[in-house]
């Protein structure tokens, strides 16, 4: 392996370490010196790669996002309804949280960015961009009512997913999640559904056609 390879690998590896104790432990309760622990690499060594916590808290919220991005960018970028991408969107993203201890750690230091350097918005507007594209793509295909405030729509469904995943975290470690977000679908969903489209929807993938029983 060659010398940059390697350096490759082992900020990867940092990464990882350092989402087990963000995640964990929060941004506050973290210190260079757990995440040296958890990396198995001497404090000179960690310090190569990144100089500060503040810069490691920063590369771990770039490498959750970035793996939502993979995500969305392949689900918007399908040939299926704007209303089914959205909701498999939704699904498969509550899946990484619960799953990937980067993307874990990532949306949690996402939700403390107060104590960082820079302010973290981007993650948020993405996903709340995503959401109003969708959302007009699912009233062209005559699933969602015309009369939708679809800005409005998708700044109520971004922090409505992220509240319940924390609390889902917190009160159950992210283990009902699922059941979790299927309730919160079948709360918003009747809302922009246009009434006589209800029924062709049952046709959703599992965890979805759950929301209409």
């Amino acid at each position: 392996m060659t010398q940059q390879a390697r350096a490759v690998e082992t900020r990867a590896a940092i990464i990882r370490a350092a989402a087990d104790v963000f995640g964990n432990l929060g941004y506050g309760g973290a210190s260079m010196a757990d995440i040296c622990v958890a990396a198995g690499l001497t404090k000179g060594a960690l310090y190569f790669h990144f100089d500060s916590k503040d810069a490691l808290a920063l590369a771990v919220i770039d490498a959750q996002h970035e793996r939502a991005l993979a995500l969305g960018d392949e689900l918007l970028h399908s040939d299926q309804p704007g209303l089914h991408v959205l909701l498999r969107m939704a699904f498969e993203l509550g899946k990484q949280v619960r799953d990937d201890s980067v993307s874990r750690a990532g949306i949690r230091l996402t939700m403390e960015s107060s104590n960082l350097s820079v302010p973290v918005v981007t993650p948020y507007r993405d996903w709340i961009a995503a959401c109003e594209l969708l959302l007009r793509r699912a009233i062209l295909d005559g699933d969602v009512r015309e009369d939708v405030d679809v800005a409005a729509a998708a700044h109520f469904i971004s922090p409505a997913f992220t509240g319940v995943q924390v609390v889902s975290g917190v009160l159950t470690g992210r283990a009902d999640l699922m059941q979790r977000l299927i309730e919160m679908w079948s709360f918003v969903l009747p809302s922009l559904v246009v009434p006589e489209r209800w029924e062709t929807l049952s046709t959703l993938p599992r965890e979805m056609a759950d929301v209409w029983g």
